[in-house]
């Protein structure tokens, strides 16, 4: 059996869409892994430990990137090879709302430690409910993909 490197995308539309559901779930993990880090880092507070912060924001950035680089080709060869231009918009949207997200997860992380060091401050919340509403909209983009890559079952 051929190892299945990162870079190799399947060539079957139900291969691809398994891929692309796999590479979500790689973004939920690694979304995990950057809120425990920067947990252990306020822990480290009020004399914070940027340079294991900086570290592991740099391997975070890595693995996004790789996962978003494989996306963008599964979503190239869903609307090229299979003449799937919806499944490919899906895609599209929802690569949006994952930049989106990881610009929100950084803001909220810096709301989090101005809170531990500004307990007054109230602008935690604000980024609490925009990271709501953008897990909400990638959910309904998940469920619009689901419902329309079930065709090649």
């Amino acid at each position: 059996m051929k190892p299945f490197f990162i870079h190799q995308v399947p060539s079957d539309c139900k291969a691809l869409i398994k891929r692309f559901y796999h590479l979500q779930s790689e973004r939920i993990e690694t979304y995990q892994l950057f809120e425990e880090g920067h947990e252990a880092y306020l822990r480290t507070g009020p004399h914070y430990d940027f340079e294991h912060y900086k570290q592991l924001v740099n391997e975070i950035t890595q693995a996004f990137s790789g996962i978003s680089k494989e996306v963008l080709e599964i979503k190239a060869k869903l609307h090229r090879d299979f003449d799937r231009a919806d499944l490919s918009e899906h895609i599209e949207k929802l690569q949006s709302k994952e930049k989106q997200k990881l610009e929100l997860t950084a803001k909220l992380q810096l709301a989090k430690q101005q809170a531990q060091d500004q307990p007054e401050d109230d602008g935690c919340q604000e980024r609490i409910q925009e990271i709501i509403k953008n897990k909400e909209a990638l959910s309904e983009i998940m469920q619009d993909f689901k419902y329309d890559s079930e065709e090649c079952d």
